[in-house]
């Protein structure tokens, strides 16, 4: 009956990232740069010539929400960080179609 024993306080403020009220730096960096590098890789798909930009983001977009999505706390983070790895992985696997993260340069 440990719930009877708390005091009925309001709740913590609404927070874009943290729903349990405590701060996550880590996470909420991860959930930043994962979004931004999804934003970047499959803005820059729409333009073939990029492909090197897009494949290199995407790819770090990717690896970013990965490790973002294991050390993730809230379900606010995971949530932004599916949306930030989604947006990676098109970019990414469209920059491969397009010439890949070498593009001529290796091979």
């Amino acid at each position: 009956m440990a719930q009877a024993m708390r005091s009925q306080s309001s709740p913590p403020p609404i927070s874009l990232f943290s729903t349990d009220g405590k701060p996550h730096p880590l996470q909420d960096a991860l959930i930043a740069a994962t979004l931004i590098l999804g934003a970047v890789a499959f803005i820059t798909a729409f333009f073939h010539n990029l492909h090197l930009l897009t494949s290199w983001a995407g790819l770090i977009g990717i690896l970013t929400g990965a490790y973002g999505q294991f050390v993730s706390v809230t379900t606010r983070e995971r949530f932004a960080l599916i949306i930030g790895l989604g947006a990676s992985a098109i970019g990414f696997f469209i920059g491969m179609f397009h010439g890949g993260l070498f593009g001529g340069w290796v091979g």
